[in-house]
């Protein structure tokens, strides 16, 4: 029942009226129509279906097996979405993932990652009491079963860094979240996309999915912000475009 009233939160908060409009009109600089793009972490899949309504073709990702039920209800049966169940990390092989039935969307596979965000006031409420051994994929397996994305989100709860470990070459786009608490795994992103290309940087805080800079920025420039944004308090998105191949 507790892990119902979760769910049913989560589908309140990012269905809610107006939502996934003003997600298709953020991604709609970023992905073209016939464009394949990877959702790692779908959670309830309202990104599945703003890209759905740009004519995107989707990959969506997510380990949980209660959130995987709510997406093949919503998508199952589309030709244009593929469901995954499974976590993303640097090999194939099995995973153990926490998570607190009441807030769902913070599920992880990092320990280290609940540690440091165990302090922050807005984990305060979180209790990481379910255990569920999950599939681990790679992006690199993803890429040689479904082709190559025009677009990869990863939004994994401190895992972001082990996500892109198992991808071998630089992809065009590629998003993460930063969490001010825990922003070393951010910065491990950076040093990662730093061996698979030259990259710049964007990011917007929180869901405001309003780019924060005029300009890109280069590695250099985005790890330099992100110590402005770890003294702050809100999480957002990073993301990475590619400018040439490593």
């Amino acid at each position: 029942m507790e892990s119902q009233i979760g769910v049913l939160r989560s589908l309140a908060i990012y269905y809610a009226p107006g939502r996934v409009r003003r997600l298709q009109r953020f991604y709609a600089q970023l992905i073209q129509p016939g464009d394949l793009c990877f959702d790692v972490g779908a959670h309830v899949g309202n990104r599945v279906a703003a890209w759905q309504r740009l004519g995107a073709r989707v990959v969506a990702v997510e380990p949980q097996a209660q959130l995987m039920g709510w997406l093949r209800r919503f998508y199952g049966r589309s030709p244009d979405v593929t469901l995954v169940q499974a976590a993303v990390g640097a090999m194939p092989g099995t995973g153990t993932l926490r998570h607190d039935p009441r807030n769902p969307t913070v599920s992880t596979l990092s320990e280290d990652w609940v540690a440091a965000v165990g302090g922050d006031p807005s984990f305060g409420g979180v209790r990481w009491r379910t255990v569920e051994a999950v599939r681990l994929t790679t992006l690199d397996d993803l890429i040689a079963h479904h082709g190559r994305p025009a677009f990869c989100k990863i939004d994994v709860e401190g895992y972001e860094a082990e996500v892109l470990r198992g991808l071998s070459e630089g992809l065009a786009l590629i998003s993460f979240e930063y969490i001010p608490a825990a922003m070393d795994v951010a910065r491990a992103c950076l040093t990662r996309l730093d061996t698979l290309g030259a990259y710049e940087f964007n990011w917007f805080p929180g869901e405001s999915h309003r780019w924060a800079s005029s300009e890109w920025l280069s590695p250099a420039g985005m790890a330099a912000q992100l110590e402005k944004l770890a003294a702050g308090r809100a999480s957002g998105d990073i993301f990475a475009r590619l400018v040439s191949v490593a």
